[in-house]
């Protein structure tokens, strides 16, 4: 169910799950009831209780939304929550993918308590700086000692793009810039994200492995019909 889990921070865990969990989406053709299901079966998993992962309408934009209980998604590509004087506690949060970045990222507040984040971090989304604000949103919360981890999603060596498309993108984000291993042009995605962090100095603590390569994992440029696996974070006692 999961591709790779851990408790990052005291009371913190964060994941990714793969094939085996399913399609977490509700958008790709599946059926509802049993998209509602498997998400259950994830936080069931997780040890959420009577919690459950928040998601996202996810447009391939740069909008963050605070999110301080569960409730209907929000239309973004990153959200944040924290502890703060209307919230009682921070709201897990979930993030789909099949090619793009799943970014989750962990700060702690002054008081103790964590600030949580999840971005959707697609060719558009790096372009357009998705991480970043999902960063200056959690300082804005009060997180410091911000860290990152990067799930899953299609390496620089596999995402072959048009030449002038990997032109008009690198002049942003020039870290993107790649070529595929048959020598066509291409864009690195988790390259694009690690350079935005580092100028931002959040730590990468963790780059998963390439979509396309992997069979466990969903890859879009694999198989078009294909499902959406998540990324994860919540805490715990």
């Amino acid at each position: 169910m999961f591709w790779w889990r851990n408790e990052v921070r005291p009371g913190v865990s964060v994941a990714f799950t793969d094939a085996d969990a399913g399609n977490l989406a509700l958008h790709v053709g599946d059926n509802p009831d049993d998209v509602l299901n498997r998400r259950a079966q994830v936080e069931a998993a997780a040890g959420l209780g009577r919690r459950c992962f928040q998601y996202m309408d996810q447009v391939h934009g740069n909008a963050v939304e605070f999110i301080g209980s569960f409730g209907r998604g929000p239309t973004a590509d990153a959200m944040v929550s924290a502890v703060t004087p209307s919230f009682a506690e921070v709201q897990p949060l979930s993030v789909m993918v099949a090619d793009c970045v799943p970014v989750v990222l962990v700060g702690d507040n002054a008081d103790g308590t964590p600030v949580v984040a999840v971005a959707h971090a697609g060719r558009p989304g790096v372009a357009s700086a998705v991480v970043p604000a999902a960063v200056v949103q959690m300082r804005h919360y009060g997180a410091s000692n911000i860290s990152a981890w990067l799930g899953p999603s299609i390496c620089g060596a596999c995402y072959e793009v048009p030449e002038q498309l990997r032109a008009d993108v690198s002049a942003l984000v020039p870290a993107m810039w790649s070529s595929t291993t048959w020598g066509t042009p291409a864009l690195d995605l988790p390259a694009g994200v690690r350079a935005q962090l580092a100028e931002l100095d959040v730590t990468v603590e963790y780059s998963g492995e390439c979509t396309l390569e992997n069979d466990s994992l969903f890859s879009y440029r694999r198989d078009s019909r294909t499902g959406r696996f998540a990324g994860l974070v919540w805490t715990h006692d």
